[in-house]
């Protein structure tokens, strides 16, 4: 078998599905479908949210009490919003999807005007629910806005995990050129974020530009040496690029420091492929 066969065998192999039959090629299963989020609570008056998002997780309905009960006594806007937070939380575990999403729109609305990362937050949770409801053009519409909101905030961080999570979606819409856009507006504001580069790296190599794949891998490897999914995408692309030796190399480092994960076991199985080659 010649290095070329074995470099395409690896492909056919790689972990994750295809960017045409639906989630993100070749990502952790817990991003492929991320439940809804959280987020943030204000710092100001963070007690009585978190209390009431604690028992939205354990005893829903009793959270759906609380926060209708909160809702009627709430004096600021912010607490307006928080008591919205806590009750789509509670229908989300009630499985009561769209009335959820309804609520954290809402609650978006009603986030003070000078806490645009608390109202991307709650925007994005309007989007997870939508998500989570297989609405794929609502979410992208409500991820896409919850990211724009985050970037007029100034958070860097959040807008690119927003735009990551716009990505995903934009590739199970079948839009991958779409997806690498966002990629880069994830990477462009915050370019510390190693999964907004292993992502990056991943759909650059399921378009076979191998050379901004090598590149973006490279990055993420700089920014998280220790994980797994890293070294064996980095291992995938470095194959593709007829760079044995350099593959071995990544192959082997998911061995060392995820011996028993399910990367290390598709690592074994394409250092086997590899050694069939010579």
């Amino acid at each position: 078998m010649t290095l070329l066969t074995a470099s395409l065998a690896l492909l056919l192999m790689q972990v994750g599905p295809n960017p045409s039959t639906g989630a993100m090629p070749g990502i952790p299963e817990e991003l492929a479908d991320r439940p809804p989020r959280e987020g943030a609570a204000d710092p100001v008056a963070p007690a009585r949210l978190g209390s009431c998002l604690r028992q939205a997780a354990n005893t829903p309905q009793a959270a759906l009490d609380y926060a209708q009960a909160w809702r009627e006594t709430a004096s600021t806007d912010l607490e307006m919003a928080q008591s919205s937070h806590c009750l789509g939380l509670a229908l989300v575990q009630l499985g009561r999807l769209s009335e959820a999403r309804e609520i954290f729109e809402l609650a978006s609305a009603e986030a003070p005007v000078d806490n645009l990362a608390y109202s991307a937050r709650l925007t994005a949770m309007a989007g997870n629910a939508a998500l989570s409801q297989q609405d794929l053009d609502s979410a992208l519409d409500l991820l896409d806005r919850a990211g724009g909101k985050a970037l007029a905030a100034g958070d860097g961080a959040l807008a690119a995990d927003l735009r990551v999570d716009l990505a995903r979606v934009l590739v199970r819409l079948d839009r991958p050129e779409d997806a690498a856009a966002a990629l880069t507006e994830a990477r462009e504001a915050d370019g510390d974020d190693p999964q907004a580069w292993l992502l990056s790296a991943t759909l650059s190599r399921r378009l076979s530009r191998l050379g901004e794949a090598e590149e973006q891998i490279e990055r993420a490897a700089l920014l998280s040496p220790r994980s797994a999914q890293v070294g064996l995408e980095a291992g995938v692309i470095a194959a593709l690029s007829g760079r044995e030796f350099d593959a071995r190399g990544s192959f082997n480092s998911v061995l060392e420091v995820a011996p028993d994960s399910p990367q290390a076991e598709q690592a074994r199985t394409y250092l086997s492929q590899l050694d069939a080659s010579e």
